[in-house]
């Protein structure tokens, strides 16, 4: 917030060349009454160039960042008051900008690059997160639209350690994610056909709280996860281990009342449990309820 001098100047400016002028007038008139009807005229209209001269304004070539109290001029201002006017930034909010200042001080947003490749996993064998990060071109200037986030996460896992040795799978909760996440999954790293695995139905049964709030871009899914849905989640390598043919917790040999447990892979805290209704070839549930192991 300017300070409050500053903020009224505008206002007592007007009122004081408002004064100026009146007093100029009568002046004016007084000595028409002394002089011929040329000599008037030339004085008149020397006195108006003056006034305008005295009032030439405006921001061109004054636009200045962010708050500068030394970045003003004298001239109309947008809310059609003569006196202190600014072109700064600040001014947008303050509401005492120049008339000039959209035309001369265009808002310019804020230019990103595009994003980078994500990265691998922060952490192999486990459910963890992948990054990819975009730069600034050109940083907003004269209230232009701010820079949008510059950094995305999203859950992932891999299933090599980094030296290469494939992760030995445990038992435990299943980890899920979108189905989004299998697409292009048909052929392995050497070009062979992939197995296309299995699917697995599942009653949910209970869910935290956690996971209808999410609302990140790559997170958004978890807000389509209900108690009393069924979900179907795939089981497709690499998550298949080549040794059981199956994914971790996907509850294949689990009893049809058995409580399981899973966790989705990008937010620790969404996470609940199930019951195995069928295993199926392929999954047949809408977009928004069918996951994948990971």
């Amino acid at each position: 917030m300017r300070p409050v001098a500053l903020t009224l100047r505008g206002t007592e400016e007007g009122n004081r060349n408002f004064c100026l002028f009146i007093s100029l007038t009568e002046f004016f008139l007084d000595i028409m009454g002394l002089l011929s009807m040329d000599q008037s005229s030339l004085l008149v209209v020397a006195a108006l160039f003056g006034m305008h001269h005295f009032a030439e304004g405006g921001c061109s070539g004054r636009c200045c960042q962010g708050t500068d109290f030394t970045c003003f001029t004298t001239d109309w201002r947008m809310d059609r008051v003569y006196g202190m006017c600014y072109c700064d930034e600040r001014c947008v909010k303050t509401k005492d900008c120049c008339f000039d200042y959209p035309t001369e001080c265009p808002a310019q947003p804020c230019v990103v690059s595009e994003w980078s490749h994500w990265s691998g996993c922060a952490q192999p064998c486990l459910p963890s997160f992948r990054v990819r990060r975009r730069s600034v071109l050109r940083l907003p200037q004269n209230s232009g639209q701010a820079c949008p986030r510059l950094e995305e996460q999203a859950g992932c896992m891999e299933y090599q350690d980094r030296q290469g040795q494939f992760c030995i799978q445990t038992q435990g909760a299943a980890f899920i994610t979108t189905m989004e996440y299998s697409k292009g999954r048909t052929h392995d790293l050497y070009g062979a056909q992939m197995d296309a695995g299995f699917c697995m139905e599942f009653k949910m049964e209970s869910l935290t709280p956690h996971c209808t709030v999410e609302n990140r871009p790559n997170t958004r899914w978890m807000q389509y996860l209900r108690e009393g849905y069924t979900v179907c989640v795939a089981c497709q390598p690499p998550a298949m281990s080549n040794h059981s043919r199956g994914c971790q917790g996907d509850g294949n040999l689990a009893e049809r009342d058995e409580l399981l447990h899973w966790q989705a892979v990008g937010s620790p805290r969404c996470r609940g449990t199930w019951r195995k209704v069928q295993k199926l070839q392929h999954c047949s549930c809408p977009q928004v309820h069918s996951f994948i192991f990971i």
